[in-house]
């Protein structure tokens, strides 16, 4: 399609300017296919937030039987952080934790009576240059399973970030970023990524053509978006790009990895919709994931907004916000071009049951 309708997601997001991993090995992880003697993680339900004021709040179920009923019956749950029981309580409950020393990300480990464990941390990775870096991670499949935390990030651009953000990021063992923008963005505002990190061009709206008009209203803003996720699925540059990524993440066994475009949230948001969906994780978590971007960005948005006439703030609204109903309109492309969303993974990406199986054993834990 042409960029005049791909510019809601470039241009307006050009003008601004938790979650959770097992507390088993890192690399002893295995998929819904193999699962036979290995014990399933007691917890239905948990995250990890962070607060202002230093302080984390960590929540917890495992009292619900697990599908596999092996984490059935937990009576006690350990809070863990940094080698320390910070706090204590049931199947259920809530812990405020404060007092913990300053560290990149701080993690929590859930350790049950019964059953598998999970290692947690807060989704937002705070730094100076960007408004919405998160952990791709940290939800529960349809299978009882968790997608890992570490191991892919997702954000907005990163020509902004400080040395010491570059540095976190190393630290984070950040070694691949995967550019999801277009050629004038990245020309715009190249990505400072970590020292001896790789860096992948995959431009998803590559060849599309050039800009002409933007939209001058907000129903021609908001089919502006929804072509645009369209695109995402069935264009050239959008299958060439995804699949690009979906390869890397496979190959690169001494991640993290991490993709991003220009606000982290259409290009972006669409990686990481196709990467849990093909996990597993149900359609209502990846939507609220997708979401959230409204949160992190909000700041960043409103000025934007504040800054502009009414009448034009009402037509970039549609292309700051994140929507259900693009993000649907992604999926319905989806059916409407490959039949099922397996049929796009293989057709679309390249990636057959086979490949899915790795992926799943590599990422998945329980």
């Amino acid at each position: 399609m042409k960029k005049a309708l791909l510019a809601a997601t470039a241009v307006a997001a050009a003008l601004s300017l938790t979650a959770l991993a097992p507390v088993a090995s890192a690399h002893g992880s295995h998929g819904d296919d193999d699962r036979r003697g290995r014990s399933a993680v007691a917890f239905t339900a948990a995250t990890v937030t962070a607060g202002a004021d230093g302080s984390f709040t960590v929540k917890w179920d495992a009292g619900k039987a697990n599908g596999s009923g092996n984490a059935k019956g937990v009576q006690r749950v350990e809070i863990r952080a940094n080698g320390k029981v910070v706090a204590k309580g049931g199947a259920v409950g809530q812990a405020v934790v404060k007092g913990l020393p300053a560290a990149d990300r701080q993690w929590f480990d859930l350790v049950p009576d019964r059953g598998q464990g999970l290692r947690l941390a807060d989704r937002l990775i705070k730094l100076e240059g960007t408004a919405n870096f998160r952990d791709a991670g940290g939800y529960r499949t349809t299978t009882g399973q968790w997608v890992k935390m570490g191991e892919i990030y997702r954000s907005d651009a990163l020509d902004k970030l400080t040395e010491g953000d570059r540095a976190k990021l190393g630290r984070l063992h950040v070694k691949t970023v995967f550019d999801l923008r277009m050629e004038d963005e990245r020309a715009k505002g190249p990505d400072k990524v970590p020292a001896g990190a790789g860096y992948v061009v995959a431009d998803v709206f590559a060849g599309s053509g050039s800009f002409q008009t933007l939209p001058k209203t907000p129903d021609e803003a908001v089919k502006a978006m929804t072509e645009a996720e369209k695109a995402m699925v069935s264009g050239a540059g959008g299958k060439k790009a995804y699949a690009r990524v979906f390869e890397g993440i496979g190959n690169d066994r001494s991640r993290a990895v991490l993709f991003h475009c220009t606000a982290g949230k259409d290009r972006t948001g669409w990686a990481n919709a196709s990467l849990l969906t093909a996990l597993g994780v149900p359609a209502d978590t990846v939507m609220a994931d997708y979401l959230a971007s409204n949160d992190y960005r909000k700041a960043a948005n409103d000025a934007v907004l504040a800054h502009l006439p009414a009448q034009q703030a009402a037509v970039y609204k549609p292309m700051l916000d994140v929507r259900p109903e693009y993000l649907n309109a992604g999926y319905a492309e989806v059916e409407a071009a490959y039949g099922s969303f397996d049929r796009y993974l293989d057709q679309g990406l390249g990636i057959d049951a086979r490949e899915l199986k790795r992926l799943k054993r590599d990422l998945l834990v329980g």
